[in-house]
C-alpha cells in the first residue's frame, strides 16, 4: 500500500473519530482536533472541512466557519449545499450581498434548489425588503406548490408583520400538510395566544409539547396559557416539566411558585406550602432580589387572606 494510500486510510479513520466525538461531545475541541488532524492527512477531504465549518458555525465564530466552508467550496465548486452554507455563514455575518450571491450560484448549478429559493427570500427579510421576501416565497410557492417550508416561511413573515389572517391560513396550510410540523404547532398556538383564544392556543401548544416534550419555550408558553385560565394544576405541571431541562429559569421557577401559591390558598395543604416554601429559598439563593418570591413568603409566613393577597399580586 503506497504512503498515499495510508495517509488517505489514516484521514478517514480520523475522520470517523471526529464524528465519534461529534456525537458524544457536540462541537468539541476533541472532534475539532480529530477533524484536523484528518486534514493533515488529507487536504482534499471534504467533509471534514464542512464539520469544522458546522461545528465553528454552532459556536458562533463564523470568521472560522467561513474559512473550512470557503475550502470545503473550493474543492467542490459545483455543490450546491455546500454554497447554501456557505450562504448561511454571510447571512449571519450580515454580509448580505454575499449571502445572496452565494444562493443564486447554487441555483446556477441546479435550479430546483428549493432551499436556495428560500433562503434568497429571507435575505430580502432581513433586508427589510418585505414585499420581494413575500413575492420571492409565493414564487417557489407556485412552483413547487407541494413544498411544505415555503408555505412556513411565508406564515411567519405574515405573522411578524401582523398579518394574522394571512398567517393563520399559512400555518393551517402546512398542518394539514404535516400534522407534526411542531414550529408550526408552536407558533400558531402562540399566535391564537396573542389574539385571545386560549383553548385553540392550548389545544395547539398541547400538541406541540407531546411531540417535543423537553422544549422549554413550548412548555413554558403552554404554562403560562394555563395560567391565563386559571388553571393552576395544569400551569404548575407543564412547568415543572420545563424546569426538569433547566431549573435555572427565574421566571419559569416564579410562575410556578404563583400556581402552587393560589392552588395552596383554596386548599391550605401543609405539604403544598413546604413544597412551596423550599422552591422560594431556592430561587431566592440565585435570584435574592427577586420581589414576588419575598411577597408570597411573607404571605405564607403571616397566613395573609387569599383575597388580600391576591390585590397586591
Amino acid at each position: 500500500m503506497s504512503a498515499t494510500m495510508n495517509k488517505k486510510t489514516l484521514a478517514r479513520k480520523l475522520f470517523a473519530e471526529g464524528k465519534k466525538y461529534d456525537s458524544l461531545f457536540p462541537n468539541s475541541e476533541q472532534a475539532i482536533a480529530a477533524y484536523k488532524q484528518s486534514l493533515k492527512n488529507d487536504s482534499a477531504f471534504t467533509d471534514a472541512y464542512v464539520k469544522l465549518g458546522f461545528i465553528y458555525l454552532a459556536r458562533n465564530d463564523y470568521g472560522e466557519a467561513l474559512h473550512y466552508l470557503q475550502k470545503a467550496a473550493s474543492l467542490e465548486p459545483d455543490n450546491a449545499e455546500t454554497l447554501n452554507n456557505l450562504g448561511y455563514v454571510y447571512e449571519k455575518m450580515f454580509r448580505f450581498a454575499s449571502a445572496k450571491r452565494m444562493y443564486k450560484k447554487a441555483l446556477t448549478i441546479n435550479p430546483e434548489n428549493i432551499e436556495a429559493l428560500v433562503n434568497i427570500a429571507k435575505i430580502l427579510e432581513l433586508e427589510g425588503n418585505y414585499n420581494g421576501a413575500a413575492e420571492q416565497y409565493k414564487n417557489t410557492i407556485a412552483r413547487y406548490p407541494d413544498a411544505i417550508f415555503p408555505h412556513f416561511c411565508l406564515a411567519v413573515l405574515y405573522d411578524t408583520h401582523d398579518m394574522f389572517d394571512d398567517a393563520i391560513r399559512e400555518y393551517e396550510h402546512v398542518l394539514k400538510k404535516d400534522p407534526y410540523y411542531v414550529k408550526a404547532l408552536f407558533n400558531l398556538g402562540s399566535l391564537y395566544a396573542q389574539l385571545g383564544n386560549s383553548n385553540e392556543a392550548i389545544s395547539l401548544l398541547k400538541r406541540a409539547s407531546e411531540l417535543n416534550p423537553r422544549e422549554v419555550i413550548i412548555l413554558n408558553k403552554l404554562g403560562e396559557m394555563y395560567l391565563f385560565i386559571s388553571n393552576y394544576s395544569a400551569a404548575e405541571q407543564a412547568l415543572k416539566q420545563s424546569i426538569a431541562s433547566n431549573p435555572f429559569q427565574e421566571d419559569v421557577q416564579v410562575s410556578i411558585i404563583q400556581a402552587q401559591y393560589l392552588q395552596y390558598c383554596s386548599n391550605p395543604e401543609t405539604a403544598k406550602k413546604e413544597e412551596i416554601i423550599l422552591r422560594i429559598h431556592f430561587v431566592l439563593s440565585l435570584y435574592s432580589y427577586n420581589k414576588t418570591c419575598r411577597e408570597i413568603l411573607n404571605a405564607l409566613n403571616k397566613q395573609y387572606h387569599f383575597s388580600e393577597f391576591k390585590r397586591d399580586f
